[in-house]
């Protein structure tokens, strides 16, 4: 019978040792899962921003449809409503400001009288032109 004992005590001369390797996927992998939580939460946050904004009411969008929707054969509800709406826009220019000042100036005679009368073609031409110098 074969003594096993001397198969294991055989020196080895051929077997180098072993070699360290650098590896790095480890740090590729932590840098691949920040960068996609980077992106991943931008997307979010710009998500979450555009529904904020969507829903926000807009206060100057609401009056500038007011103003649009008049009946202007309604005199004196009329002058007292642009006076109220155009209120809002009255601090976007220097232009704006002058041309409300204007504007309330011509309605004051439409305003405070139990019955007024229709309004002439020039105030109604300044209110148009007041109008149109609005930007939402």
């Amino acid at each position: 019978m074969p003594d096993t004992q001397s198969h294991y005590n055989i020196p080895l001369h051929d077997i180098k040792p072993l070699l360290e390797i650098q590896e790095y996927s480890f740090y590729y992998l932590v840098a691949i899962i920040l960068v996609a939580t980077f992106l991943i939460g931008g997307v979010l946050y710009l998500v979450y921003r555009w529904f904020q904004k969507r829903d926000r009411f807009n206060l100057r969008k609401e009056h500038f449809n007011a103003l649009h929707s008049l009946n202007i054969n309604d005199t004196k509800n009329s002058a007292y409503l642009i006076t109220f709406y155009g209120n809002t826009f009255k601090e976007d220019s220097l232009r704006h400001k002058e041309m409300y000042k204007n504007l309330v100036s011509r309605l004051e005679e439409f305003k405070y009288k139990k019955e007024v009368k229709a309004f002439d073609s020039e105030v109604l031409g300044y209110i148009e032109l007041y109008k149109e110098m609005i930007d939402v």
